[in-house]
């Protein structure tokens, strides 16, 4: 009689699965304390394999507040599948360095985020994320680290593509507003002429000046908590009152990657499917946004370069404006091919 063996548990929606905490009294054990003087660089995070079913796409629609038909009821342009939101798995490649490093333990500070959209995640897909740091420097007293990263499909195509930087431990309330406009691509402004033209999608008559309608956002403190994985016991400024006071900040604070999803958001409504396998985009925090603060996100079209075999690659600069007081809390440059 041959003796039958255990199967490997599936895989689990999230980087870690917060069903150990049954039986596990630490589930960061054994995990190095998120400090700039602990980096390794390189350093490899990763890989983790997660599964992208129903309840991922719903929670990061009530996280964003989008429920676009394509995911939840399909007919999407590939294949008729139901897929994920373009930016589904952006905080999942942010989180990777928690495979390394205690999250509950980070007061970390993301500054800056890029995303090349390759392809569309489809529903029920395992997909494989990979990271790794790069680069680590300090910059006016603060300890920067750069971490590239990727998320493939089961059929080895690559979905998206990801750099990050980050500091690692800071007090997040003494650096908020420090952060610039400025980049070698060019300065975003977040200002758009009066009599320009306002759109919804990127139709054939597409010109520069056009300014994408903005999409308005109001995150509450449970999407914030959610979407910062309260679900998996980790402890942050975005979803634990105690420590947003503990980093100087009078309430909780919405993670940079969450105003990144809306952002996407904004450009996949313009661009449609093309959004998901020509897009990019590059965008830098700012200014803090607190939980409850409407934030609008908007772009203008910069210029439009016709391509090889008709196609034009359109670029914009974007922006969040938080509504209590007209400052900018992310600003950043896009493209997609059409």
């Amino acid at each position: 009689m041959t003796q039958s063996t255990a199967s490997a548990p599936e895989p689990w929606r999230d980087l870690t699965d917060p069903r150990k905490a049954a039986t596990v009294e630490d589930l960061e054990a054994g995990l190095k304390e998120p400090v700039f003087e602990n980096l390794e660089i390189p350093e490899e995070l990763g890989p983790v394999t997660i599964v992208v079913d129903d309840h991922k796409i719903k929670r990061f629609a009530f996280t964003q507040d989008d429920y676009g038909d394509w995911y939840f009821k399909g007919g999407s342009p590939f294949g008729g599948a139901r897929i994920g939101q373009p930016a589904l798995l952006g905080n999942d490649l942010v989180q990777l360095f928690t495979t390394r490093y205690r999250a509950s333990k980070t007061v970390g500070f993301h500054t800056e985020e890029q995303i090349w959209f390759d392809s569309p995640v489809k529903l029920g897909e395992l997909v494989t994320l990979s990271g790794k740091y790069v680069e680590a420097y300090e910059r006016r007293g603060q300890g920067y680290v750069v971490m590239e990263a990727q998320a493939t499909g089961e059929d080895g195509r690559s979905i998206i593509r990801h750099r990050g930087v980050e500091i690692l431990r800071t007090v997040p309330g003494l650096i908020a507003g420090r952060g610039s406009s400025e980049t070698p691509e060019r300065r975003v402004t977040g200002e758009a002429p009066a009599n320009a033209r306002r759109i919804e999608r990127a139709e054939a008559d597409l010109a520069v000046g056009d300014v994408l309608a903005p999409l308005r956002k109001e995150f509450t403190a449970e999407q914030t908590s959610v979407f910062s994985r309260v679900g998996e016991y980790v402890r942050n400024t975005h979803n634990d009152l105690e420590i947003a006071r503990k980093g100087k900040l009078p309430t909780l604070i919405v993670q940079g990657q969450q105003q990144y999803g809306a952002a996407a958001e904004l450009l996949a409504r313009a661009f449609g499917a093309k959004w998901f396998t020509k897009g990019w985009l590059k965008m830098k925090f700012i200014n803090t946004l607190q939980v409850f603060d409407p934030v609008s996100f908007s772009g203008v079209v910069t210029s439009i370069t016709h391509q090889p075999a008709g196609s034009r690659l359109v670029e914009l600069d974007v922006w969040a404006r938080r509504e209590s007081d007209g400052k900018l809390t992310a600003v950043g440059w896009a493209s997609c091919q059409i």
